[in-house]
């Protein structure tokens, strides 16, 4: 499938299952592997918009804020949950709530991995 034929939503999802359990990655850092700068909040209401049965296929919990802190915004998570879930991974938070992402965040994907992910 390409990734033109792929809506901006759907290109997120797919980008989301690839970070691995016990890293996380930022809203902005997804949008920018996207080719979308400045297009964090829009990963972050994809995020919320997933159904229940995305959000089983969709490891929505590890995306974070660039600061290193749960943030979700949806009726059907909170950040406490998002930080459960984290650490059920092994992901460490200090007692503030933020997280070493030199430590637990994911490097992404290269464009050439994106395109090849993406079929394009």
């Amino acid at each position: 499938m390409s990734r033109q034929r792929l809506s901006f939503f759907d290109q997120v999802y797919l980008l989301v299952q690839q970070i691995p359990r016990g890293k996380v990655a930022s809203y902005g850092q997804i949008a920018e592997m996207l080719e979308a700068p400045g297009a964090a909040r829009t990963v972050g209401w994809a995020l919320a918009a997933l159904s229940p049965a995305q959000a089983a296929v969709v490891p929505w919990q590890r995306v974070i804020n660039k600061a290193g802190r749960c943030s979700i915004r949806s009726f059907d998570h909170s950040p406490a949950e998002q930080q459960t879930l984290l650490e059920a991974e092994g992901i460490e938070f200090n007692e503030w709530g933020y997280t070493d992402t030199a430590i637990f965040g994911w490097p992404g994907l290269n464009p050439d991995e994106i395109r090849q992910l993406f079929g394009s």
